[in-house]
């Protein structure tokens, strides 16, 4: 008869909006062999099928959560948050030191109430008013007791929900609510503080009834989704200006277009070894999946540039969800003569655009293993091509894709013309020591642009993951359009492929929009020019893990054609968890998503 050996969760802590999918290993009649293949009822072996049930265990006593630390049972809430009207979850701690520790970031949240008046309903701050102040670091606190019943009103987070009574019992201090019939369960806002069960019996196909005892397994308590404070995007004249409004609501100036850049951690690198400070649950792709697709979305990009995007993954989640949302996605893969894993785990660059906004014209594919390989045949002796190419082969590879804008700047002089623009999304060799590679495959990228704008008169933007610190020879070659011959990432040149030095140049006019930062010198600008290097004019940070900080991503953008109108806010080391770094429970990437809104300037202009 069929048997069920095991049943565990891949994941310690259910989420709310994450699924839930268990590992239900089998035994089955025939020939005793061990599967871990659904059983349906459709479709049953020797006469029985599996059936699943989800419980939501609701117990008399109530919790709430931390706001930091939502694995941990919150004992203190912030009474500030709750006279600024901050959503309640983010006025709870688990300890004293907790709220000290993340006082610095806690006090955005009181700034920021405070200048944009955040709406939050007069129930809460009732409800979650009642306690006794006792005070403490920098805002009023409250002690809270967590059992009995003079919490259970107080922690129902809003109207009590209504379940069904044919499907709740009593089991002792706790109330079952069956809340879910399938293999798979996704946690609700209504489970936040919850146990669930998952429960797994054999059925007999005929009677419909169970013939072995039911094997189960209880999860820690439902958690809310950590969410971090929103970025805003600020126009880079310092003042708010109609048009330009917080993303959660703003309208774009006619005729311009956001453009959003993100290398969002491939599920195959986001490993405890590599993030061991991130928890577990953090780091699952089940979690970062929807954490991610929430922030991609909330940003609204009309043309949004991934980077570190697993083939599997964009056929299976990021094509089809973003294309819930208007989007038309357009991928190419890293070669794989490197790589030797699972190929649909291989990762690269993925484009996608709005329908509404953009239309498609050409796709052009670079893979620098061919380019690698045509350079070694010109200029590599043969008996050195095999040690040439061992360096230069790395499977990286860029997406350039031309669009045709659906919109226009209203201009007399452009009435009738096409609007065409030409975008680069790549992600250069990771390597440090491999300065010359990184230098050649820019290089490289940059050639294959000129081609396309001597073509046509076109917009360009070369966006991505760049693996280059500003100031160094690929971010000199892309914002200066040269490298100067004393610069010390020439000493790393074993093959030979840079010299002469005065070949590595190129004549687009690009230039770095974040450092119109540096240029504004009043309002919410000139706050984020502190967030800048003033030496290179390029953010502090856009990779922040606890081994590295720096920046690696860029959005470039042809100065001729285009001009910034607004900028994505950075990020400072005070907007990250004081105990952590990137990826954390809020962020699920080691990188920041940077996105700038363009403008194309009048032809007649250019």
């Amino acid at each position: 008869m069929l048997t069920v050996l095991r049943v565990h969760l891949p994941s310690d802590i259910p989420i709310v909006g994450c699924e839930l999918t268990p590992y239900v290993l089998l035994r089955r009649p025939d020939k005793n062999s061990v599967t871990t293949d659904d059983v349906t009822e459709s479709n049953p072996v020797d006469g029985h099928f599996l059936r699943y049930k989800w419980y939501r265990i609701q117990s008399d006593k109530k919790v709430a959560v931390c706001s930091v630390h939502p694995s941990e049972q919150a004992t203190l809430q912030c009474l500030g948050c709750l006279k600024a009207k901050i959503p309640v979850a983010k006025s709870y701690h688990c300890s004293p030191k907790c709220f000290s520790d993340a006082w610095q970031h806690h006090r955005v949240l009181h700034e920021r109430a405070a200048s944009s008046g955040n709406e939050n309903g007069n129930e809460e701050e009732e409800v979650f008013g009642r306690f006794n102040s006792t005070g403490s670091t920098g805002s009023s606190m409250v002690n809270m007791s967590l059992s009995g019943s003079q919490s259970s009103s107080s922690l129902t987070n809003g109207a009590t929900p209504l379940y069904p009574p044919t499907v709740a019992h009593r089991n002792g201090g706790e109330t079952w609510f069956e809340v879910g019939h399938s293999k798979t369960y996704t946690p609700t806002a209504d489970d936040i503080g919850h146990v669930l069960k998952f429960e797994c019996a054999i059925v007999d196909a005929e009677t419909k009834s169970s013939v072995a005892h039911s094997n189960s397994i209880l999860t820690s308590r439902v958690i809310p989704a950590p969410s971090p404070s929103p970025r805003r995007l600020i126009s880079v004249s310092g003042a708010d200006v109609p048009g330009h409004l917080d993303l959660d609501g703003r309208i774009l100036s006619a005729g311009t277009f956001t453009v959003l850049s993100y290398n969002v951690l491939s599920d195959a690198y986001a490993t405890s070894e590599l993030y061991s400070y991130c928890p577990s649950w953090a780091l699952s792709w089940p979690y970062r999946r929807q954490n991610l697709l929430r922030e991609i979305v909330g940003y609204r990009a009309d043309i949004v540039c991934l980077q570190e995007v697993q083939s599997d993954h964009f056929e299976e989640f990021f094509a089809p969800e973003l294309d819930k949302y208007g989007y038309q996605a357009l991928f190419k893969r890293k070669t794989a003569e490197v790589f030797s894993g699972n190929i649909n785990t291989i990762d690269g660059c993925a484009t996608f655009f709005r329908r509404d906004r953009f239309s498609h014209v050409k796709k052009y594919e670079v893979e620098f293993n061919k380019a690698a390989q045509s350079l070694t045949d010109a200029v590599v002796p043969t008996a050195q091509k095999k040690t040439a190419l061992n360096r230069l082969v790395k499977d990286n590879v860029a997406l350039i894709v031309v669009l045709e804008a659906k919109f226009s700047n209203h201009g007399v002089d452009n009435l009738g013309k096409r609007q065409l623009v030409c975008v680069a999304n790549t992600h250069v060799n990771v390597h440090q020591d491999l300065k010359d590679v990184k230098l050649w495959q820019v290089h490289t990228l940059l050639k294959g642009l000129e081609k396309i704008a001597a073509s046509a008169d076109i917009p360009m933007l070369v966006c991505g993951d760049f693996n280059s610190v500003p100031g160094s020879a690929p971010h000199a070659l892309l914002a200066m359009g040269k490298v100067d011959q004393m610069h010390p990432d020439l000493a790393v040149d074993p093959l030979q492929i840079l010299r002469p030095v005065s070949k590595l140049t190129h004549q687009l006019p690009l230039v770095s929009a974040y450092s119109s930062f540096a240029r504004v010198g009043v309002g919410l600008g000139l706050e984020q020019r502190r967030k800048m290097d003033p030496g290179t004019n390029e953010p502090l940070f856009t990779n922040c893990t606890r081994d590295f900080i720096s920046t690696h991503d860029y959005i470039f953008y042809s100065a001729d054609s285009l001009t910034v109108e607004s900028l994505l806010e950075l990020l400072d080391e005070d907007s990250l968890r004081k105990d952590t770094a990137l990826p954390s429970p809020e962020w699920s990437s080691d990188h920041i998503a940077l996105l700038a809104e363009f403008r194309c300037k009048p032809r007649n202009r250019r």
